[in-house]
């Protein structure tokens, strides 16, 4: 057995003290034949720390496409020839996705924007669709809206968003390869202010953007100091006239060292299945996660590309007698 993993049972099993950057490096570098070992620990992990309940989240496009910036992996950038145009959702149709959501199970509903940050007009919709979906729907509402100011984290606060997304995409030495309309340290900014406002932060990533494995452990680092509640792991899923539309997509194996390091790293800490599983793990792969570290999920589809549907997400958490968290607690 690898000292790393033994070290890894001692220090995140039994302590609950995540890996620094080397440790994840080394979990990452783990030859083929000790990946179960690795996936095995990290569900330990998970069970003693998180517990064995999966956290369940449909999102929705509140406004779609017509992005002012260049993220080199995002179809709903306005400066790529991508097929995704500028479109708005009205407020009976995210209702209706909410309700759709819950439906399934879900006790998060998510609402995002394609956008730098939001505007005046953006700001009134929420107010408008976060109000109608509380009358309507009993589900927790989060967004995702681009970067912030003070006053817009204090105004979604008052509507009664309890998390927001902001994800940093990669570590802060590869950020510049992928976006130049703006910088990490900006993202970071709005994440602080949120944590400091007492919404839950959600912050994950894209793995398969062309990063080194070193950087891997470099962004899982950075996560682990940012202590986010949340950490939507995402694989690059290449999407048509994209600059990294022609990129290879994340080795099967190299996912499922990802998702073993990431809860190795963060022990406590909402690991949730995001976009690109399908294409990278399909659905052995998929399970393998979810015994891996993994402990949440987006069902159905994701804001430009299409996912599992939810009953067979849902199927699959049954078979692993792994309980649906139920709204009531995390209220």
């Amino acid at each position: 057995m690898p000292e790393i993993l033994d070290r890894a049972r001692t220090q995140v099993l039994d302590g609950g003290v995540g890996l620094d950057e080397a440790g994840v490096l080394e979990i990452l570098r783990l030859p083929d034949e000790h990946l179960s070992a690795a996936l095995q620990l990290a569900h330990d992990v998970r069970m003693r720390w998180c517990g064995p309940e999966v956290e369940v989240e449909g999102i929705v496009s509140l406004k779609t496409g017509g992005c002012p910036e260049d993220c080199h992996f995002c179809s709903q950038s306005g400066l790529f020839a991508s097929p995704v145009r500028s479109v708005w959702l009205d407020i009976p149709s995210l209702v209706e996705a909410a309700r759709q959501t819950a439906a399934t199970g879900a006790t998060e509903f998510c609402i995002v924007a394609a956008v730098r940050g939001p505007d005046a007009r953006l700001m009134k919709q929420m107010r408008e669709g976060v109000a109608a979906i509380r009358e309507a729907v009993d589900i927790q509402v989060a967004a995702s809206l681009g970067m912030l100011t003070k006053d817009q984290v204090d105004e979604l606060v008052e509507m009664g968003v309890h998390r927001y997304n902001h994800n940093l995409e990669t570590c802060r030495s590869y950020f510049p390869n992928v976006v130049t309309t703006h910088s990490w340290e900006e993202r970071w900014e709005t994440l602080t202010m949120v944590r400091a406002s007492g919404m839950e932060v959600c912050c994950g990533g894209i793995l398969g953007l062309g990063e080194s494995v070193e950087q891997r452990a470099e962004f899982a680092a950075q996560l682990a100091e940012l202590d986010p509640h949340e950490v939507p792991l995402n694989f690059l899923n290449p999407r048509p006239g994209t600059p990294l539309g022609d990129r290879p997509v994340v080795e099967a194996r190299d996912a499922l060292r990802a998702i073993a390091a990431f809860r190795l790293a963060m022990p406590r800490t909402i690991l949730r299945y995001a976009g690109g599983r399908e294409i990278t793990l399909g659905d052995l792969g998929t399970r393998d996660g979810l015994l891996g570290g993994i402990n949440a999920v987006i069902v159905g589809n994701y804001l430009t590309t299409l996912g599992r549907p939810a009953t067979a997400d849902l199927a699959l958490l049954d078979d692993l007698r792994m309980p649906v968290k139920a709204l009531s607690q995390t209220l």
